[in-house]
């Protein structure tokens, strides 16, 4: 196996890496203004859970594709 090969296998590993610090910030974000949002407003709790967890799953959708795109492309 060449060494160009090992550092290109190693180079999408370290690209996937930061990349997937994007959905970590945006997880942050959503769980925390939530959790204010409730704190502000609790007889909108329902309402407020319910769009954190719909922007929770498309956001850690988006850091699935990121990790499974390489395979299908590469």
């Amino acid at each position: 196996m060449s060494v160009l090969a090992e550092v290109a296998g190693n180079l999408g590993a370290i690209g996937y890496g930061l990349a997937a610090i994007g959905p970590g910030i945006g997880v942050g974000i959503i769980f925390g203004q939530g959790v204010q949002a409730i704190a502000r407003q609790p007889e909108a709790y329902g309402l407020i859970r319910q769009n954190m967890l719909l922007g929770f799953v498309l956001t850690e959708a988006l850091a699935l594709i990121g990790l499974v795109a390489p395979f299908i492309y590469g």
